[in-house]
């Protein structure tokens, strides 16, 4: 019996579609969940200013970003929260990525305090103490 050609043949021979197509899916989850994360930090709020601060550095710490509309409405990951459920999604959160989260609170500059309180003391309760405020500094209000 006479031995196929293509059988003695010493190259090994990989089929590289699959692998194109897995790659070229990874690209779009990672383009768009890119594009979702920008769109909840980038919405348009007139933030406050602050004449000192820090500019936030960037870390592998999981930030979570919370939206205060001047109504006093709460967003978080871009949906409506009340402040009672805010404190069991921060626990969500933090217990999904460990002891180590960041919350970013961004408030219009005419919300009151009463709105922002409850945003503090859930996250008191919640056990996550790294907090911040986003704001303008005076020379990029324009």
């Amino acid at each position: 019996m006479r031995v196929p050609d293509h059988a003695r043949s010493s190259e090994a021979n990989v089929q590289m579609t699959p692998m194109i197509d897995v790659v070229f899916l990874l690209i779009i989850f990672f383009l768009v969940s890119s594009h979702l994360a920008r769109q909840e930090v980038q919405m348009p709020l007139p933030l406050p200013t602050a004449a000192s601060g820090e500019h936030p550095s960037e870390t592998s710490t999981r930030r979570v970003t919370i939206n205060v509309l001047s109504d006093g409405k709460m967003l978080l990951a871009g949906k409506p929260v009340e402040a009672g459920q805010l404190r069991e999604r921060l626990v969500a959160a933090r217990d999904e990525s460990g002891a180590e989260i960041e919350v970013r609170i961004r408030g219009d500059r005419s919300v009151a305090y009463q709105h922002v309180e409850p945003i503090l003391l859930a996250c008191a309760r919640a056990g996550i103490w790294n907090v911040a405020f986003a704001v303008y500094r005076p020379e990029d209000v324009r």
